[in-house]
């Protein structure tokens, strides 16, 4: 969420990031906005004011009394109720207008960077670098379920009976194997100074309006019926809100936490969730990141965040690339952010298997996520997160780019000791 004194005072370049976002159908809610800012400021001033002349008249009411003259103290104890009566209409009036306020802001998405590209959608994210050399064998490499299958690893129309489609069963060596990629991610980003965290798996929804748009949310939230809580699509959404409400010294920046938890998605607007395969999915596990910095530190951090998922991957012997994502990508709270996607031999392509983000303070600013400079200044931090790795969906990476031509899998060095010291699944 934009600080509403920028809008005021820098309209037309909110506009400009409306248009280069390709969401024109907000541009009147800029004016709106000011426009609605400016009466509640208003109205907030002549509230202020009643309440400043209602002590001074009350003090002039007991010098009237002491004096004897009751029909003055009378005509402005008179007073004193009508601007009572007035000052609730004020405040009634105020909190319509700031719940007003507050909903547009909602809706008005952040200033992307400079850097971020300009187009209209994913087809025009832009490629940064290649990490690894993409192969493709000389066999022909089955789809990823059917690889499964083979391996006695998946069972789908199990799953379809029990809850429909997006689910599944994971059996034997490639659950095994979804469990041992999670446990080495954990392990791998604990090495890199992140702190280990298991979070809750729902929130409330001040967490959800707190951490995401109202189009995301809409999109991919389960609400617990009920209750205020809602199912995670990401650990991202809990670790942030541990951050709500608080203030932080500044010499204790940055936090920076990596979490593992099973995620829960609606995949509304996924024209149906396929029948064969998990790719697209309702339900998964993660291992996430996230960062709390100051500002000035966010793309560092942004830079070291997806070296580290580029770096995990090529540990496995997978070969990726990161895409620069494009100004009508970004979801509304996004200053920027790249994807990282793994190559499919069997599809001559890569893949979405990552997506590391930078919100600026627009999540702090909605959670109050604040820190105590060393001057004594509180001001917004900045959070970051990205995934570090997110089975079953980079199972199909691993399992494509570790296939042998007898349908046996090789087992990578580093995961070895989270398979019980195995060198290959075999059929």
């Amino acid at each position: 969420m934009l600080d509403l004194k920028f809008v005021r005072e820098n309209p037309e370049v909110v506009k400009q990031n409306i248009r280069n976002k390709f969401q024109d159908q907000k541009l009147p809610l800029v004016d709106e906005v000011i426009a609605l800012d400016e009466q509640a400021r208003a109205t907030q001033k002549e509230a202020d004011e009643i309440r400043s002349s209602r002590n001074k008249i009350s003090k002039q009411i007991g010098m009237l009394m002491g004096q004897g003259k009751k029909e003055e103290a009378e005509e402005l104890k008179a007073q004193v109720a009508k601007n009572a009566e007035r000052l609730t209409e004020l405040e009634a009036r105020e909190a319509e207008l700031n719940e007003k306020v507050t909903k547009i802001m909602m809706t008005i998405p952040n200033i992307i960077d400079p850097s971020v590209p300009i187009g209209k959608d994913d087809s025009e994210n832009v490629e940064i670098e290649k990490f690894g050399d993409p192969f493709v064998p000389d066999f022909e490499i089955p789809y990823h379920t059917d690889i499964m299958e083979k391996l006695h690893g998946i069972d789908l129309d199990s799953a379809r009976k029990v809850a429909g489609n997006g689910f599944y069963y994971l059996m034997g060596d490639i659950a095994r194997l979804h469990s041992a990629v999670i446990s080495y991610a954990r392990d791998f980003m604990i090495d890199r100074g992140f702190t280990y965290c298991v979070p809750p798996f729902m929130i409330r929804s001040n967490v959800v309006t707190g951490v995401m748009s109202f189009a995301e949310m809409d999109a991919m939230m389960y609400k617990i019926e009920g209750e205020d809580l809602y199912l995670i699509g990401t650990s991202e959404h809990s670790m942030i809100g541990k951050f709500i409400d608080t203030i932080t010294p500044e010499a204790e920046l940055p936090k920076t936490l990596t979490s593992y938890s099973p995620c829960f998605r609606k995949e509304k607007g996924a024209h149906g969730i396929e029948e064969r395969g998990v790719y697209r999915i309702h339900q998964f596990e993660k291992q996430e990141m996230i960062v709390v910095c100051k500002p000035e530190d966010s793309n560092m951090w942004y830079d070291k965040l997806w070296q580290n998922t580029v770096d995990l991957f090529r540990s496995l012997d997978i070969p990726v690339r990161t895409l620069n994502c494009c100004s009508g990508d970004l979801a509304d709270l996004k200053v920027k952010s790249l994807d990282v996607e793994a190559w499919s031999p069997r599809q001559k392509k890569y893949f979405e298997v990552g997506s590391c983000s930078n919100l600026g303070d627009a999540q702090a600013r909605r959670l109050k996520i604040r820190v105590n400079g060393e001057d004594g200044k509180k001001y917004f931090a900045h959070t970051l997160n990205n995934t570090v790795v997110a089975p079953p969906r980079m199972l199909i990476a691993f399992l494509e780019n570790n296939l042998n031509e007898d349908g046996s899998v090789r087992i990578p060095k580093v995961l070895q000791p989270y398979m019980g010291g195995k060198t290959v699944i075999e059929p």
